[in-house]
């Protein structure tokens, strides 16, 4: 049995850095560390792990900016190619891509791949480089539309009411990519976001966090049919490293606690939850939040 997954550990990174070398590198005797480049830190990483733990499989997701992403570094092991592994990791990376808020994905497929994303959907654009002065490689892309369980219509309406009401929200370009009722992922425009050292500024880091941790509020609200007004009222943020790539914030439900049926009573709820900022797989920031839902009073 196969398991799709982002490696965890020091050990499995090792595992996977290594196949990584193994089939992309070693053949044109590339020395170890060839394998890496300088975006490790900020990219999706995925592997294929057998029944014995061993990786088979690789590949990584680049967020290239808020909607464009780049897969590179597909690798199988030599003796697992033609099962099926690398339509496994594609569809994989592609999942994460469209949980991002990605609509266009590129890659650089060397010749003898691209009959094998053409089947997936990817068009050829042309020659790209040549790598090793013997690898050609051809640019390809395709177009994603929304994650299948994302909710569309009460993302839309969350994201509307953040632009209509919330000046900073538009600028920032806050945009919500995925929202299934468990879970809540947003993003923003980078370039816009950063500071002088080329990193994610904090007050942008803030006010996505802030605005994460209340839509989910929002949405929950929203979707048990309550209303009442959302307000922040107590909020701690922990910056564990500096975020140089395209960040996304997300909330889920197993990290929210409060009671929203007092509202019923027309008395203020209090909702607390943690919101992480990522940079690729790695957290990136860490947000709590406390905030107030102030009842709508009753008029009679």
């Amino acid at each position: 049995m196969y398991v799709c997954r982002s490696p965890k550990t020091a050990q499995e990174f090792q595992q996977y850095y290594q196949l990584r070398w193994q089939v992309l590198r070693k053949p044109w005797r590339q020395k170890l560390g060839s394998e890496k480049d300088e975006l490790e830190h900020d990219a999706i990483h995925l592997m294929i792990i057998d029944e014995n733990l061993q990786v088979i499989g690789v590949g990584r997701l680049d967020k290239a900016s808020q909607f464009s992403g780049r897969i590179r570094y597909m690798a199988v092991h030599p003796d697992k190619q033609g099962q099926g592994l690398g339509k496994l990791l594609i569809k994989a990376l592609e999942n994460r891509a469209q949980q991002l808020g990605i609509t266009e994905l590129t890659l650089k497929a060397r010749e003898h791949a691209i009959a094998f994303y053409q089947r997936l959907g990817y068009a050829e654009k042309g020659f790209s480089h040549l790598l090793f002065d013997e690898i050609k490689h051809f640019s390809m892309n395709k177009s994603l539309s929304f994650h299948p369980d994302h909710q569309q219509l009460p993302a839309t309406i969350l994201q509307d009411t953040w632009h209509n009401t919330i000046p900073l929200s538009k600028a920032m370009n806050i945009k919500i990519s995925y929202y299934n009722s468990q879970e809540l992922i947003c993003h923003c425009d980078n370039n816009f976001n950063k500071n002088l050292h080329n990193t994610m500024f904090a007050g942008s880091i803030y006010t996505l966090a802030t605005l994460t941790g209340w839509g989910w509020i929002f949405l929950q609200l929203k979707a048990l049919g309550l209303s009442g007004d959302i307000v922040l009222a107590k909020a701690d943020i922990k910056y564990h490293a500096p975020i140089t790539g395209v960040a996304y914030a997300k909330v889920i439900a197993e990290q929210v606690a409060g009671d929203y049926d007092v509202l019923n009573k027309h008395r203020n709820a209090r909702i607390k939850l943690t919101a992480h900022l990522y940079s690729g797989d790695n957290v990136a920031v860490t947000f709590t939040g406390s905030y107030a839902i102030l009842a709508v009073k009753n008029k009679s």
